[in-house]
């Protein structure tokens, strides 16, 4: 009589011992960098959501579910002070005329950028 394990495809060995080790094979992990953006959708995750954070761990998925916030947060980070930069008028030309301005100017677009970030994609589902 075969087990479910053996019905779904399953092996044992057979050890020294004499008992039966099932062959198990984890599937190989890709790497994706988990940054800033992760590592704070990981604290709203298990602060705010703690039964969906312990699901993610469980099933395995929550490093993909990290990685993906963290591309996504980067992606809109740069949309967006680009997309102010463009709109409140800051070139090169500022920068080449007058550094101190155009570094405030940009500093204060990458504050209110990332504080929607954080709002569209950190602190969300």
């Amino acid at each position: 009589m075969n087990s479910i394990f053996e019905e779904h495809g399953g092996t044992y060995t057979l050890g020294a011992d004499g008992m039966l080790y099932p062959n198990l094979i984890l599937e190989p992990k890709e790497h994706r960098p988990i940054g800033r953006w992760g590592r704070m959708h990981r604290a709203y995750l298990e602060a705010e959501h703690p039964g969906l954070y312990e699901r993610l761990i469980l099933n395995g998925s929550l490093d993909r579910h990290l990685a993906d916030a963290e591309e996504r947060a980067n992606s809109m980070l740069e949309r967006l002070i680009d997309q102010l930069a463009r709109q409140e008028g800051i070139s090169e030309s500022l920068k080449a005329s007058d550094q101190l301005e155009w570094v405030q100017r940009m500093n204060s677009i990458r504050s209110r950028a990332e504080e929607i970030v954080r709002q569209e994609i950190i602190n969300t589902l």
